[in-house]
This record gives structure tokens, C-alpha cells and sequence, in this order.
């Protein structure tokens, strides 16, 4: 059960980050290079959570296929 809620809160982190760096998408056509949204995008802590989110999730599915197993 645990490892279930771990996973539906990684998978929302992972929503929010994945929105929010595509939302800082808009900078480019406003005159800014791809280096610089990468600059942009290393300072946002909340575009951080995509990969946070994406480790809970592996993690989750990780332990919940090897209880699943057995």
C-alpha cells in the first residue's frame, strides 16, 4: 500500500515538473536559445520535481514487481 501511494505521489511530481518545463518552452520563440531555457530550466526547483518524480515511480514499480514475485 505504501508503495502505491509512493508511486501516485511520483507520478504527480513527476506531471507538475514535466508541465513546468514545457511551460518554460514559451522563452525560446521570445528570442532566448536553447542554452539559455537550459539555464533557466537549472534554476526552477519546481522543474526539478520531473525527475524526482520519476525516481519514487521507479522505485515504487521496482518494489511492488518483487513483492508480486513472490
Amino acid at each position: 500500500m505504501v508503495y502505491i501511494v509512493c508511486f501516485l505521489v511520483g507520478f504527480g511530481l513527476a506531471i507538475s515538473g514535466g508541465v513546468s518545463a514545457i511551460l518554460y518552452l514559451n522563452f525560446i520563440p521570445a528570442g532566448l536559445s536553447f542554452l539559455d531555457y537550459v539555464a533557466i530550466i537549472q534554476t526552477r526547483i519546481e522543474c526539478y520535481f520531473f525527475f524526482i518524480g520519476l525516481l519514487f515511480m521507479g522505485i515504487s514499480v521496482q518494489k511492488i514487481t518483487n513483492i508480486s514475485v513472490k
